[in-house]
């Protein structure tokens, strides 16, 4: 049950960070979410992981579709993706992924010194 409050925290709270700040306060949201749920190393990593995988893969999913898949067309033809546009999507989701991951990690980590 942690784990899945967890998610939903750390995605709910990245989202709403983003609209008003820069794209690395993500890393704020899974640090703080992290620090105040307990759970074990991996589980905060993959709470971080899969929360902002999940958001900035939908999020891109979303934007892609309502501009006619333009900007990741360019983008997958200048990256070696040959032309896949759902590559693009992943590789985007992969980005704002292990940011937010490794911050979970190092949050849980200061929790279980304190």
């Amino acid at each position: 049950m942690k784990f899945i409050v967890s998610i939903l925290l750390t995605a709910l709270l990245s989202f709403s960070i983003c609209l008003y700040f820069d794209w690395w306060t993500i890393t704020l949201a899974a640090f703080i979410v992290a620090i105040c749920i307990k759970q074990r190393p991996l589980l905060s990593f993959l709470t971080g992981f899969i929360a902002l995988f999940l958001l900035w893969g939908i999020l891109s999913l979303l934007m892609d579709g309502r501009n006619d898949h333009i900007l990741s067309a360019r983008l997958s033809s200048v990256l070696p993706f040959g032309g896949s546009l759902l590559l693009t999507i992943l590789v985007t989701a992969l980005a704002g992924a292990l940011p937010a991951g490794f911050a979970a990690l190092a949050g849980s980590y200061l929790r279980s010194v304190r």
